[in-house]
């Protein structure tokens, strides 16, 4: 394996594959399967249902982005999330990496939208995983009973094709558009990240205080 592979391999400042509770976990949802597709796939739904999307959880420091710390919070954001797949992945000898993109129509709540002042999501967080000699993109942010309150399609997963985005709700209307693709990397690029944010999100600073879970209840009517 060349240079070029291994670095998806390897542990990184947020990707912590070597972490010992995210290499536990990682395990204890591949089973005794030998086959990297049936693993990655058990991976995905593991990250993408046991662990709740906040986007209140956003924390743009090396710790607040570390596979770990979201593993052992159970909960984070789209970029989080995708870091903690990836470190599964890595931590079972999958290459992983992090991609990003610009999308409009983002998952979240009225609130939220309101403050931010724009429905543009910048730096949305999928999962590349190196799957039978191609990448393959997947997004586990958005769990399945957040899909269900908002009558979204969840994302599946099956190791071949791409799962990426909700273009659609279960009625078939518009839910997200995907605009600008922000590129692949090992590690998050964490400074180019904070520099978009401090320009485009400065009016929503205090979007943190929030709690998404009562909002997406209220907004839903507690279905």
């Amino acid at each position: 394996m060349d240079s070029e592979m291994r670095q998806y391999l390897q542990t990184s400042a947020t990707v912590d594959c070597d972490d010992k509770a995210v290499a536990a976990f990682a395990e204890g949802h591949t089973g005794n399967s030998t086959d990297p597709r049936e693993r990655a796939v058990s991976l995905y739904y593991a990250v993408r249902d046991g662990i709740r999307y906040d986007p209140y959880t956003i924390d743009l420091s090396i710790e607040g982005l570390r596979a770990s710390t979201t593993l052992k919070s159970g909960r984070g954001w789209c970029v989080a999330k995708a870091i903690l797949l990836a470190a599964c992945c890595r931590a079972t000898g999958i290459p992983a990496r992090l991609g990003f993109a610009d999308v409009r129509n983002h998952l979240t709540t009225q609130r939220m939208r309101d403050q931010m002042k724009t429905d543009l999501f910048f730096w949305h967080g999928y999962t590349s995983i190196y799957l039978e000699g191609v990448w393959v993109k997947a997004t586990p942010a958005f769990n399945i009973e957040l899909c269900e309150r908002f009558r979204l399609k969840p994302l599946d997963f099956d190791g071949r094709s791409d799962s990426i985005y909700h273009p659609f709700d279960i009625e078939g209307k518009r839910h997200m558009e995907y605009l600008a693709y922000r590129g692949e990397f090992a590690d998050v690029p964490l400074d180019q990240i904070a520099e978009t944010f401090r320009r485009e999100y400065l009016k929503a600073s205090s979007r943190n205080q929030a709690d998404f879970d009562r909002e997406v209840e209220q907004e839903t009517g507690g279905i």
